[in-house]
């Protein structure tokens, strides 16, 4: 098994961590414009599904330290794999409002609130769990983003007072799906022993068969999640099954490697943990915020038109989220 066995290899596995995280929502955008986010969905948790697989054979079953995957697997504890499968299903609930918020308010807002919120009270509820790095810098880093998420509300207000498209349900979508993300990392990270992945404790999971089964969660509890969502929809119609068989090859293919994108941050995280700890590990990941921030500002072009005042705002809000995810990596150090 593929273990962490350095700090600084750590936190270039939550820098990777945060680019995907960051960076799998722009599938979304890229896939047709007429496939509705409900149906993208159902590729995108296939492909963090197939990709938990995939590691689970290669990096989670080969090497002389841990246990393979199989063996791994029929030794964890009931315990263990309920809390990685209710991770799954929190994890999804949360994921498919934050889609939702996307579609609704942009990539540029949804992904500061969302995923900041879950920032914020992630790391407090994976610090109080284990209490690994300093208290003083880590929480500092928080507040840095924290006060880089209100900039970046207080920009988009800016450039919307004038116009009808803010969307107040795509705000309130995106803080919901905040306060249910910050709580699905602390299940899968009690599933697994956290101080030594080489000779992992009976009845506890190495990360890669954490995956496989939290990815399980997702995958089960979309029959259920995102059935209703197609059936009563936040916005357009209602949609059926047959629906999502209308879709191109090339359009499934985006979904699912969206899933992969975001199921490659997901593995690489847990993995880090032994090393950084669940709460900066956690945050550092979470610092996607920042990296989707770019992608909506300079690539989808989602303020323009802003006013230079606006522009400047932005600026200073990614001056402090870099503070702050310094202060991370610092505070494990």
């Amino acid at each position: 098994m593929f273990i962490v066995t350095s700090y600084t290899q750590a936190i270039i596995f939550c820098i990777i961590t945060m680019i995907c995280w960051g960076s799998w929502a722009n599938t979304q955008k890229l896939a047709n414009k007429s496939w509705r986010y409900e149906l993208f969905y159902w590729d995108y948790v296939l492909g963090i599904f197939l990709l938990s697989l995939l590691f689970a054979f290669t990096l989670g079953s080969h090497g002389e330290l841990g246990r393979p995957f199989v063996a791994d697997l029929q030794q964890a504890k009931g315990s263990n794999i309920c809390n990685a499968l209710l991770g799954g299903i929190i994890f999804n609930a949360a994921n498919i409002l934050l889609s939702s918020a996307i579609s609704l308010a942009g990539m540029a807002v949804a992904f500061p609130v969302g995923i900041g919120t879950a920032l914020i009270l992630g790391v407090l509820i994976n610090y109080i769990a284990a209490m690994q790095g300093n208290p003083a810098l880590l929480f500092a880093g928080v507040a840095c983003i924290a006060v880089a998420i209100v900039i970046n509300a207080f920009a988009y207000k800016r450039m919307m007072k004038n116009q009808q498209k803010l969307s107040s349900k795509g705000i309130f979508l995106s803080l919901l799906a905040g306060l249910l993300m910050s709580l699905f990392y602390r299940f899968i990270a009690s599933a697994m022993d956290l101080n030594n992945f080489e000779s992992p404790a009976i009845g506890k999971m190495t990360p890669y068969t954490a995956v496989f089964i939290f990815s399980c969660g997702i995958l089960l509890s979309n029959f259920i999640f995102n059935t209703l969502l197609m059936k009563r929809p936040l916005a357009g119609s209602p949609l059926r099954y047959s629906d999502y068989f209308k879709g191109n090859f090339s359009v499934h293919l985006v979904g699912i490697l969206g899933g992969i994108i975001w199921g490659i941050g997901n593995s690489l995280n847990l993995i880090a943990a032994g090393k950084a700890g669940p709460a900066i590990s956690y945050g550092l990941g979470q610092g996607a915020t920042l990296v989707a921030a770019l992608w909506g500002v300079f690539i989808w072009r989602e303020f323009k038109g802003a006013s230079k005042q606006t522009m400047l705002w932005l600026g200073f809000m990614f001056c402090l989220f870099i503070l702050g995810l310094l202060l991370l990596i610092e505070a494990g150090k």
